[in-house]
């Protein structure tokens, strides 16, 4: 039986999401309807709004969930009703080639499983469909899920910290120790101080980095770096970021992380490099923008620039830890959430997310 929910939903691009009562369809034989408490603002998501990234009409965006399992499908093993529950959009099947290898975030059958469904997850009162972004359509009173795209988390973590951890940390702290395998005494440079940059600048600090630079433009986000555990901090307004950052670690890190989602940014990414280093893009590029690399950089002098999807995650493993790690204090996750607005406000939340401002924005939902 079907039920109704209110949900944020955008009906043109560029544009503004509209409050409107929706119907959730019942889980299928693997999913999981889970009772949305808070939702991340994601820079993906606000792409979606003002056109960026070209996405399909009507959508519920929003995929960093976290909330109550109130329902599940009949063949659901790997969560229970009453369980804390992240989402992550990485789902995966399993058994595919890249699954088999490890690969979790490369599954070549995740847009079936998110997308695939002899019914749609959401529709009008009317009975149009509404898409669900990534199959989950956070920025509503429910979400309806696959099993492999929910992951269960301690109740002793707080709500609005546990919502970030599906998808902006999840990217930052991945990207660092799974996609750049950042060793100890290695130097790290990260350009962008939002939710995801400050994961990777903690999860460098985790892995035993002997400097770790954080590159804004923002003054407020500078000051705060060193809370996170950035050892230097370079305001990229006010200097040559490359250049400055190859003066403090004496001719250039190990491992630049990009986090802002632009070619520009990139590019300064890869010139921060010394010779034999790694540059790790985390941000969502737009196809319309070029890197620039220095051709006898990547001959002669080894220098590589590699992408991570959401941080090459294992989410139903690494999202666990991750609470964990925030329970023994070694991860300040609390910090990272710096507004939270409602879903009646939910606009208000991405005109402050856009303003570059605040690390991450959630939109408090319902009660958990």
């Amino acid at each position: 039986m079907t039920r109704r929910i209110r949900a944020a939903v955008l009906d043109q691009v560029p544009g503004k999401l509209e409050i409107e009562e929706l119907l959730i369809d019942d889980p299928g034989p693997e999913e999981v309807l889970v009772e949305v408490g808070y939702a991340g603002l994601c820079h993906s998501d606000l792409h979606e709004i003002d056109g960026t990234f070209a996405t399909q009409l009507p959508i519920v965006l929003g995929h960093e969930v976290v909330g109550r399992v109130a329902r599940i499908g009949s063949a659901v093993t790997e969560v229970n009703v009453g369980d804390l529950v992240v989402t992550c959009l990485s789902v995966f099947c399993g058994s595919c080639e890249y699954c088999v290898q490890g690969r979790l975030t490369l599954c070549v059958r995740r847009a079936r499983l998110q997308q695939d469904r002899p019914r749609p997850r959401l529709t009008r009162t009317d009975g149009s469909p509404v898409r669900a972004t990534a199959g989950i359509g956070g920025f509503a009173e429910a979400v309806l899920v696959h099993q492999r795209g929910v992951v269960a988390v301690p109740d002793h973590i707080r709500p609005e910290t546990a919502s970030i951890l599906g998808c902006a940390v999840t990217t930052g702290m991945g990207a660092v120790l799974h996609s750049a395998s950042v060793r100890a005494g290695d130097t790290v440079a990260v350009v962008g101080l939002g939710g995801v940059g400050f994961a990777a600048v903690q999860a460098a600090r985790l892995a035993g980095a002997s400097r770790i630079v954080g590159v804004d433009v923002v003054p407020e986000k500078l000051r705060r770096a060193a809370d996170f555990g950035a050892t230097d901090v370079v305001n990229g307004r006010e200097v040559d970021a490359v250049e400055a950052v190859r003066a403090l670690t004496g001719g250039g890190v190990h491992h630049a992380f990009e986090a802002v989602g632009s070619g520009s940014t990139a590019s300064q990414a890869f010139a921060m490099l010394r010779p034999g280093g790694t540059a790790t893009v985390m941000g969502m590029i737009p196809d319309s923008h070029t890197i620039a690399v220095s051709g006898s950089a990547l001959f002669l002098e080894e220098k590589r620039i590699q992408g991570a999807f959401m941080g090459s995650n294992h989410f139903k493993v690494d999202v666990p830890l991750y609470a964990q790690f925030e329970r023994m204090g070694l991860l300040r996750l609390g910090e990272l959430v710096t507004s939270v607005v409602d879903l009646d406000t939910i606009n208000q939340g991405f005109d402050a997310l856009a303003s570059g401002h605040e690390i991450r924005v959630v939109a408090r939902i319902g009660r958990i």
